[in-house]
């Protein structure tokens, strides 16, 4: 089925699947969603059932993070589903579904940013790491992270209220970010924006680095897990700078193989937005000892299932 895309800068032919096709592709975006969420809802419910976790500002951040990811990845899922179903959407559903994936969608490097700050004042400022990381200021960061996020996507529906007319939120159209924000020059501010906030959370990661491996030689254990986090942050960090250029790969990719437009969207979508979020459980969740141990008990996979986590420490 061809449609034209009205809502670009220039028309162009949208391509829709055959029933087949869709089927395959919104099940295994479905089962992967699925998965990944039960594994991250399974880390959020450990948390929130052991006080070890509540009162530690490592933990905090960490499922914070992991909070971002379930949203992002629920989020992404519903609207692929919903663009393949009903295929356009209302203007007014399709800005809040959007803003709402903007706002977590950069609240991810942010907490990057602050975790990898607070693993270096944990090795390079130990006496004074528990008067300056509290449970307080760990939420205060939070809600800092989210009010930054909020600011930056704020001026798009501004934009939008004063400059559309009426009809127009009550229009249906292809959910997309430029399509919705038509302006040129939110393109330009959103740019202006990534931008800012990538350079300013890699030189919070670089200079925490450093630091932490120019660390006294007398923590060297722990120098080097913690050098290996903030690394680990990077790796992460790399794979949200992704999504914003997500659209440039999928023009470039659609460039050399323009029969191939939708195969190419659905493997890019899946590759940027959807494995990523598998990096955080399996990289925090299991890799940290202590989450590892009270998280065997929620696990139906797990061989100590019944085994407290108490008593595994103490048999290890």
């Amino acid at each position: 089925m061809n449609l034209s895309n009205t809502g670009s800068s220039f028309p162009t032919a949208v391509y829709r699947d055959n029933l087949t096709t869709a089927i395959i592709k919104n099940g295994i975006t479905v089962v992967l969603c699925i998965s990944i969420n039960y594994v991250n809802s399974t880390l959020v419910y450990t948390f929130s059932k052991h006080q070890v976790f509540n009162v530690n500002p490592r933990y905090i951040l960490y499922i914070h993070l992991v909070i971002n990811d379930i949203i992002l990845l629920s989020l992404f899922t519903l609207l692929q589903v919903l663009i393949y179903i009903v295929y356009t959407l209302n203007v007014s559903l399709c800005i809040v579904l959007l803003m709402i994936s903007t706002i977590v969608s950069l609240n991810n490097p942010l907490t990057l940013a602050f975790m990898a700050v607070e693993c270096y004042i944990a090795i390079c400022y130990p006496l004074r790491h528990t008067q300056i990381c509290t449970v307080r200021k760990t939420y205060v960061v939070i809600g800092l992270i989210w009010a930054l996020s909020i600011l930056s996507i704020l001026p798009d529906l501004f934009v939008a209220l004063a400059t559309e007319s009426l009809e127009f939120f009550h229009s249906r159209v292809f959910c997309l970010r430029d399509i919705v924000f038509r302006d040129p020059k939110l393109t330009v501010k959103r740019d202006v924006t990534h931008a800012v906030f990538l350079v300013i959370v890699w030189l919070t990661l670089v200079y925490t680095y450093f630091r932490i491996l120019f660390a006294a030689k007398a923590a060297a254990t722990d120098t080097k897990k913690a050098r290996n986090t903030v690394l680990l942050h990077g790796f992460q960090l790399l794979l949200c700078m992704l999504t914003y250029v997500f659209h440039v790969i999928i023009q470039g990719l659609t460039y050399l193989l323009p029969k191939e437009g939708l195969t190419i969207r659905f493997a890019v979508s899946i590759f940027i937005q959807v494995l990523p979020r598998l990096i955080s459980p399996v990289v925090y969740g299991l890799r940290d000892k202590t989450f590892r141990n009270y998280l065997k008990r929620y696990l139906p996979c797990s061989t100590s299932a019944n085994i407290h986590p108490q008593t595994t420490l103490k048999r290890a």
